[in-house]
């Protein structure tokens, strides 16, 4: 079962580019029974495993922005540290688990609008450029990175879809190979960073991990052979489809 799962997933991400743990945390949750700490913390090392190889092939190919990386990385990283240690300090309680359960549920539908609103990302970067001008990218940078951290190391998620469009609406003039570059390139060691807090926290199914990853790679190759088919559209409504249907199953 977790092999399969994690090949569905694969495939899922292979084809839609969408970071697996939109799809992987709802699953440990409903189909696993993992408590919902428990499944971040599995999900994270899921995702920071995976993008690994993405992010090498980005690297070599020269479409990573290191700047935008480094300046994500200086808000993202300190946030994602100091989430871990709070719930360090005030132990995995109720209320910690009805937050994480909460974060999950806004993130999902969050990576659910993004998706839906792909195109119109960009024209709204374009618009936004006459108030952001360049001295303040920098520090806006650095504030989107803290947000991420947060989200990511309280839900899993936020460190593919949502980061990809913070970056787009800042830099809106930056080519979309290196959008996708910059943002796995900044996804990798933030999802280790906050995998290491909740490994800490004992909050890593390693078993399940190990099956997840041998099942997700060959599903990720045949996904990104299958994304030359179909079309664009269909994708991205089935996928607004089950992230809406999941992040509502979830808050609820």
């Amino acid at each position: 079962m977790a092999i399969a799962s994690g090949a569905a997933v694969g495939l899922i991400v292979g084809i839609t580019g969408v970071g697996g743990g939109s799809l992987m945390t709802p699953l440990l949750l409903s189909v696993f029974k993992l408590n919902p700490a428990v499944a971040i913390g599995t999900d994270l090392w899921f995702a920071s495993l995976t993008k690994v190889s993405g992010s090498v092939a980005h690297a070599r190919h020269g479409h990573v922005n290191w700047a935008i990386v480094r300046r994500l990385l200086s808000g993202s990283v300190p946030a994602s540290l100091a989430t871990i240690a709070l719930m360090h300090l005030s132990g995995v309680t109720k209320g910690w688990a009805q937050a994480l359960t909460l974060s999950l549920g806004i993130a999902l539908l969050l990576t659910a609008a993004v998706v839906a609103f792909k195109q119109s990302w960009q024209a709204l970067g374009l618009r936004l450029e006459r108030w952001i001008p360049e001295n303040r990218k920098p520090a806006l940078t650095v504030a989107c990175g803290v947000l991420l951290g947060v989200l990511v190391s309280l839900s899993s998620i936020g460190a593919g879809a949502i980061g990809a469009t913070l970056i787009l609406l800042i830099y809106p003039r930056l080519k979309a190979r290196d959008i996708v570059g910059t943002d796995i390139a900044h996804a990798v060691p933030l999802t280790f960073v906050a995998g290491l807090g909740h490994a800490s926290l004992g909050n890593v199914d390693w078993a399940l991990l190990l099956s997840l990853l041998i099942g997700s790679l060959p599903g990720i190759w045949l996904g990104a052979q299958l994304t030359r088919r179909l079309p664009d559209g269909v994708v991205r409504s089935l996928l607004c489809a089950s992230l809406l249907m999941a992040g509502w199953k979830v808050i609820h």
